[in-house]
């Protein structure tokens, strides 16, 4: 970036140290697209360079300050004036004074903290950035370079599987169920649907996996649901005692990790819709909130056969065992 002055020039640049080794990550801008940032974790130390290149090489540029600051914030696009800071480290690189050929001048953040993961929604922005600042006493001098962070989990301790009994009144009776509660976001969502009673003529079934970001508190909370997969299950009139199958790949879909109460500014959830239509077009659904984390990156075996190792374990087993109480189907009571 440069400013013009009275007879000078400065053009800022921030450089990391391991830019050639540092792995880059994919992430959303507010206007959709897709672009590469370096990639950290929380704990990382950041470090790097800030240079200075003069335009004018004659002439000197004069200046109240030289500052590189690391920030982690939160933006919501209805209150954009307000940044909300949950971290903020300053590191002072010179005093006021002057500069009379371009300079170079490290930095180093150590073990820095960073507790949430980069995020761009509908209403909410999460973003990690260095600011680079030469003061002048006019206009200063900023550069700011994005970069993404990602936050890893192990494995939980408990992942019990999602069974549920749910239905309508001598109408329609399903048990469905899923192999896990938790899932990482390269994971295979396997489970089943039997059905116990049917007398609707349903026609089409699916599974959506939908996200659902809420911002705000208190009264001016806001709730965006955005559905990022379709999944169909069937194509026709299931019978009693049928049973359907449900292998569901989730490396496929840009997905996050759920995120809950981010610094008392934004969550966000991931549901399991089940709906089901009937040839009238009356639509049958009934939600399930599943927890997504992400993982690090490990050797993997190849995704079919994880899939296959999921099926064998959940088809393994001789009957669905206890469900919940049965609860209504939104949407419209069947005829009889």
């Amino acid at each position: 970036m440069s400013f013009f002055g009275f007879g000078q020039s400065v053009e800022v640049e921030i450089l990391l140290n391991d830019a050639e080794s540092r792995k880059r990550a994919e992430h959303k801008t507010e206007d959709g697209k897709k672009e590469k940032y370096f990639l950290f974790y929380d704990g990382e130390t950041v470090s790097g360079k800030v240079s200075l290149a003069l335009k004018n090489p004659n002439k000197r540029l004069e200046h109240q300050g030289i500052k590189i600051e690391f920030i982690g914030q939160i933006e919501l696009y209805y209150d954009r004036g307000n940044h909300h800071e949950f971290v903020s480290l300053v590191k002072d690189l010179a005093r006021p004074g002057e500069i009379t050929q371009s300079q170079a001048f490290d930095f180093e953040f150590t073990h820095v903290e960073k507790p949430y993961e980069s995020y761009t929604g509908q209403n909410v922005k999460l973003r990690y950035f260095l600011r680079a600042t030469v003061s002048r006493r006019l206009n200063d001098v900023v550069k700011e370079m994005d970069i993404v962070v990602h936050t890893l989990s192990t494995y939980p301790e408990l992942n019990s599987s999602i069974k549920m009994e749910v239905g309508i009144e001598d109408c329609l009776h399903i048990e469905f169920e899923y192999n896990k509660s938790k899932y990482h976001l390269k994971d295979v969502i396997v489970g089943k649907i039997y059905f116990l009673l049917v007398r609707i003529k349903i026609k089409h079934m699916e599974i959506d996996i939908i996200k659902r970001e809420t911002t705000g508190t208190g009264p001016n909370v806001y709730h965006e649901n955005d559905t990022i997969a379709k999944y169909e299950i069937m194509d026709g009139a299931p019978v009693r005692g049928e049973s359907i199958p449900i292998r569901l790949f989730l490396a496929g879909y840009e997905l996050t990790p759920t995120m809950r109460d981010i610094n008392k500014k934004f969550s966000v959830r991931y549901y399991l819709n089940l709906v089901l239509i009937d040839e009238e077009e009356r639509r049958y659904f009934k939600q399930q909130e599943v927890v997504l984390w992400r993982k690090g990156d490990i050797v993997r075996k190849s995704m079919s056969h994880q899939a296959a190792i999921a099926s064998q374990r959940f088809e393994g087993t001789t009957s669905l065992g206890e469900v919940r109480t049965p609860s209504q189907l939104s949407d419209n009571n069947c005829r009889q």
